[in-house]
């Protein structure tokens, strides 16, 4: 009797910087077939993730074919306007569901929270003596339940319409990701930072983390999926990457 053994995968990475036409460049080796670059924000960094059997030469001259495209981004990122840090106070502009607001800071002696007020202001209810921290978990703690409240519709309604279902779905804060999806567990992550943008544009990243239940690698048969649901998907993302580069 024979019997067949399931091959490991090879999970190290080895990582490595390198330096092509004064732009560092971090190279990641891993157990992929492709070669993938990235320029992730908010500062424009390069990375390029390559196949473990390519070496430093062959990586290299694929950098330096693509300079044009990774000095086009790494522009843009410097060139994008920044968001001051926040302060949470009176007069200050924050977003929401793509809609700008100014912030009301009010004075109460109850339980802080935050209310819509006149679809022109955001105001935030918090005790005289609240700190810059105590302002920042209240305000945080209501963007989360209402883009919980948000993604629970959308998730109920795509899954419906494409014919899958994640196991779960999550919010969590990420420098350089919208969204990204784990296949293997079917769990998916959101950025809370969505909740600042147009419902469209949290819809389109549900539509782009589920289509990974169908097709896992950003091919041409994900392309399609993406075309088949949601066709206007192009200028969702366009728009999105004016803070962020990549999904996944």
């Amino acid at each position: 009797m024979f019997k067949f053994f399931k091959k490991k995968r090879d999970k190290t990475v080895i990582k490595s910087e390198i330096i092509v036409s004064n732009f560092n460049i971090t190279v990641f080796k891993k157990d992929i077939k492709n070669l993938h670059l990235k320029v992730l924000p908010p500062d424009g960094k390069v990375r390029v993730s390559a196949p473990k059997r390519m070496d430093d030469r062959s990586v290299r001259f694929f950098i330096t074919s693509k300079l044009p495209w990774i000095e086009k981004h790494v522009n843009r990122f410097k060139e994008q306007p920044r968001e001051t840090p926040r302060e949470y106070v009176a007069g200050e502009s924050h977003y929401f569901k793509g809609q700008r607001y100014l912030l009301n800071v009010i004075e109460y002696g109850g339980k802080p929270y935050i209310a819509i007020n006149n679809k022109k202001y955001i105001d935030l209810y918090v005790k005289r003596d609240a700190d810059l921290e105590k302002k920042k978990k209240v305000f945080l703690l209501w963007q989360r339940e209402e883009l919980t409240k948000e993604l629970s519709g959308i998730f109920i309604k795509w899954q419906e319409i494409m014919g899958v279902s994640a196991k779960e779905w999550r919010i969590k804060q990420m420098k350089t990701k919208w969204g990204t999806c784990n296949t293997s567990a079917k769990r998916i992550w959101i950025n809370l930072e969505l909740v600042k943008k147009p419902v469209y544009c949290i819809e389109y990243i549900v539509v782009h983390e589920l289509a990974h239940l169908i097709e896992k690698n950003h091919s041409k048969r994900f392309t399609a999926v993406m075309d088949k649901f949601i066709p206007q998907w192009r200028s969702y993302k366009k728009e999105l990457n004016g803070s962020f580069l990549n999904i996944a």
